[in-house]
């Protein structure tokens, strides 16, 4: 039986979101692995990565919002935004700076939706160009500005200052497209100061919680593909994540063909389609910009 589903990966720090789908391709036996965007290197948590059928809805989990735990590093900026890049602008931080409280109305002000541009160091993509490209060969190019979403950004702990920097952290919930790296930036910024991001742990991705995470050790030790699998999220239930809709059984051969189906009445963009036996047939999801809520078939399930 090919393996099929969701498994929570727990990826660990110095490992590329690539690396994790090589390595469990060996451990699943199977070529059909995917990741449902990258995570850097250095960041350690949650990377939900599809299996098998559940390959197809990659893009789909890609959107979904996420959860860190990260800290922040007031009085050095650096080249990438992190801790692994070259200083590039320091200010000594005193024990009377700022306050605990300062800090917290800095985090209220960049809760809610904010302007954000991408590191140079970054994935994003300029004139068919990633950002990291430019950034290697010390080109300068504009890049663009987005508006992404700050969910709830609170401070997780009291500010230590020591050596000449302040650091502290924080718990963030957001939208697609958001850099923690760019965010620690803006923090510093509002407080007078270059900053960075020191560290970053993803603690959910949609609902996949770190609670539920595996690592790739864990799996490794492992002696079997079917012990394995059973750490899979069974593909039904990941669909079910999503609104449902039930057709009567004269629709059900029209749905398994990969139908358009007109004048949905739900208005959410995606949503499951089940037969009257409760059997998830297929995931819709309603084309951009119409009035009359028509939708395309995304996914069949056999």
């Amino acid at each position: 039986m090919e393996p099929t589903g969701v498994l929570i990966l727990d990826k660990d720090s110095g490992m590329t979101s690539h690396d994790c789908v090589f390595k469990l391709r060996k451990l699943f036996q199977t070529k059909k692995v995917g990741h449902t965007g990258t995570l850097d290197p250095e960041v350690t948590g949650v990377l939900p990565i599809c299996l098998g059928r559940a390959t197809k809805l990659s893009r789909f989990l890609t959107d979904e919002g996420k959860r860190y735990a990260a800290e922040i590093t007031i009085g050095t900026a650096t080249m990438t935004e992190d801790a692994h890049g070259e200083v590039v602008e320091t200010r000594e931080v005193g024990p009377e700076a700022f306050t605990a409280a300062d800090i917290d109305r800095v985090l209220e002000k960049l809760t809610g939706k904010i302007e954000q541009i991408p590191p140079y160091f970054s994935a994003v993509k300029v004139n068919g160009k990633k950002l990291y490209e430019y950034a290697r060969k010390g080109q300068t190019v504009d890049r663009p500005r987005r508006i992404v979403e700050i969910h709830r950004l609170v401070r997780t702990n009291e500010p230590v200052v020591e050596d000449g920097v302040c650091r502290f952290r924080v718990d963030v919930e957001c939208g697609k497209g958001t850099f923690i790296r760019t965010l620690a930036v803006q923090i510093g910024e509002q407080l007078g100061y270059p900053a960075h991001m020191s560290d970053l742990r993803r603690t959910r991705s949609g609902s996949f919680e770190e609670t539920a995470a595996v690592t790739l050790q864990q799996l490794g030790d492992l002696e079997t593909v079917e012990e394995r699998m059973n750490h899979l999220i069974p593909l039904e239930e990941v669909i079910k994540r999503w609104p449902a809709m039930t057709i009567p059984a004269n629709r059900e051969r029209y749905i398994r063909n990969g139908g358009r189906l007109n004048d949905v009445s739900l208005e959410f963009e995606l949503f499951t389609v089940y037969n009257e036996e409760g059997i998830p047939l297929a995931l819709y999801r309603r084309l951009d910009g119409t009035t009359d809520a028509t939708v395309e078939v995304m996914l069949t399930i056999d």
